[in-house]
């Protein structure tokens, strides 16, 4: 959108559209950023010390980095990451604001281009910007561009033509969407012909600058997208970097990571670690390896709603949250199958078709399994329902005993009684499903995947991307955060035991 425009609306609008293209995960890092909240240890002691009051200047200063922090930290973790068009909310008071400001601009420009002379005040203006856009997107070996455009769009001669009444702003305008057509990607081919046929200067010139905003969007993903493979490295440094600064400011900022690795400490020496029996005299070793990637999978049994998420965890929060929910369903839908085979026998052992035929019609009715509407109750009798109906035509297609009121019957109450948190086949099947995403951590340094529990074939496809994008987030988050993570570790495990530095 030109600037002339631009400048018409609220200053804040640039910084909003910068915003708006980090996503979620930087947002919700900003609602957590606690300028003069107390350490949750100050509210244990008597004798710490007060809160320390924060300026607005620091605070500002502070979501800065922490927003950056996202980004970067989006950019990596986010494979499909894209910068896109900031836009307002439909029916906003900035969205109508910004459509009258607009508005108004354009109408200038065709008010004075109707002049008698014409008044090309604006008009030269817009050329200008549409010069710098044009330039920004040249690479050093575009030299032959550069040159024709700034030999086209001479500005001081540009400003002496339209002195002297010979500026033709339809021939400079053609020029331009020629050189934004040899400029732009290909998926702006379609946008560049409209232009092409586009005879009327105003709405022509308006038009232009819509495509440059979507061209500007263009290049910066392509720049991501060329810049993604040596950012690693830089990544993790940078965003440690910012995470110490963000500490320097909020010395508390880390409470709730630390009381997360408090837990799982002390889960693990209730539990035993290595085999051991929780009624051992002496607790077990516990290595700060085995600790963090106990850690890591708790996350994925975290409730949300009443339990504050680690600090350093919360920019993938949503994404955690996600892939609980897929573990959830994989484990409901691999217990489900398990009890159906169980109960069925091998009449319907190996049938071809079957399998995925049951695996579609469960996924269908937990589809919606996580939202508030959903009923576990009434989802579970459907779906014994339904498998009772397409067990029946499968066993009487092959030639087998039709399926028994008393199987049916039985078959039904068993997956009804999945819906109890200590249904046998339930935990079993979480059980695993843990004991393989805790096991894809540690053989995260591998090629090859670890072995897939029993019962879990139906599922495997799904179990092992969800292993891979909990192995992949996990892995980056111990690159960025595992000196922190060292220092909490050394106070928490007990004294004389000398904790590794393999985090």
């Amino acid at each position: 959108m030109p600037k002339e425009a631009d400048h018409l609306e609220d200053g804040g609008d640039k910084e909003s559209k910068e915003e708006s293209t980090q996503g979620t995960s930087q947002e919700t890092v900003r609602k957590r950023v606690r300028a003069d909240t107390p350490s949750r240890h100050a509210e244990d002691s008597p004798q710490a010390s007060p809160p320390r009051f924060v300026s607005v200047e620091e605070m500002m200063e502070t979501a800065k980095r922490v927003t950056n922090m996202a980004l970067a930290h989006e950019i990596m973790i986010n494979q499909a990451f894209q910068v896109k068009p900031a836009e307002p909310p439909e029916g906003s008071l900035e969205r109508r604001v910004k459509e009258i400001m607009h508005k108004a601009f354009w109408d200038c420009l065709e008010t004075q281009l109707k002049e008698e002379p014409p008044s090309y005040g604006h008009a030269i203006k817009l050329l200008a910007e549409i010069k710098e856009t044009l330039l920004s997107f040249l690479l050093p070996g575009h030299g032959r561009q550069r040159s024709r455009i700034e030999e086209v769009l001479d500005l001081p001669l540009i400003q002496q033509q339209a002195e002297n009444g010979a500026l033709d702003i339809g021939r400079l305008s053609q020029f331009i969407v020629g050189m934004m057509g040899s400029l732009c990607a290909p998926c702006r081919d379609e946008d560049i012909n409209k232009l092409k046929e586009n005879t009327d200067i105003v709405p022509l010139l308006k038009a232009i600058f819509s495509v440059l905003d979507l061209m500007k969007v263009d290049m910066a993903n392509f720049a991501v997208s060329s810049i993604r493979p040596h950012l690693m490295q830089q990544s993790v440094e940078y965003e440690r970097n910012k995470f110490q600064e963000f500490l320097e400011t909020q010395p508390n900022a880390l409470d709730f990571t630390e009381k997360w690795l408090e837990d799982t400490v002390k889960s693990l020496r209730e539990a035993g670690v290595d085999g051991s029996s929780a009624a051992s005299s002496e607790p077990p070793s516990l290595l700060p390896l085995n600790v963090h990637n106990q850690a890591y999978l708790r996350l994925l049994r975290w409730d949300h709603a009443s339990d504050p998420f680690p600090e350093t965890m919360l920019m993938d929060q949503v994404r955690f949250q996600e892939m609980q929910h897929e573990a959830d369903r994989l484990v409901l839908l691999s217990a489900l199958l398990l009890i159906v085979y169980t109960t069925t026998g091998e009449a319907i052992s190996g049938l071809p078709g079957l399998m995925e035929t049951l695996k579609n019609t469960i996924n269908i009715m937990l589809a919606d399994m996580h939202t508030p509407s959903f009923s576990a109750q009434e989802a579970l009798a459907t779906i014994g329902e339904k498998l009772c109906v397409e067990l029946s035509q499968c066993l009487s297609q092959h030639g087998y005993s039709p399926f028994s009121a008393n199987r049916k019957s039985i078959l039904k109450g068993q997956i009804s009684a999945t819906i109890q948190p200590d249904n046998t086949v339930r935990k079993l099947m979480e059980s695993r499903v843990q004991t393989y995403l805790l096991a894809s951590l540690e053989f995260s340094q591998h090629k090859t995947p670890p072995p897939l529990p029993g019962g879990l074939s139906p599922v495997s496809r799904e179990l092992k991307e969800l292993a891979v994008h909990f192995s992949r987030l996990v892995t980056y988050n111990k690159l960025v955060f595992s000196p922190f993570y060292q220092k909490i570790l050394q106070k928490i495990l007990t004294a004389g035991e000398s904790p590794g530095t393999e985090m």
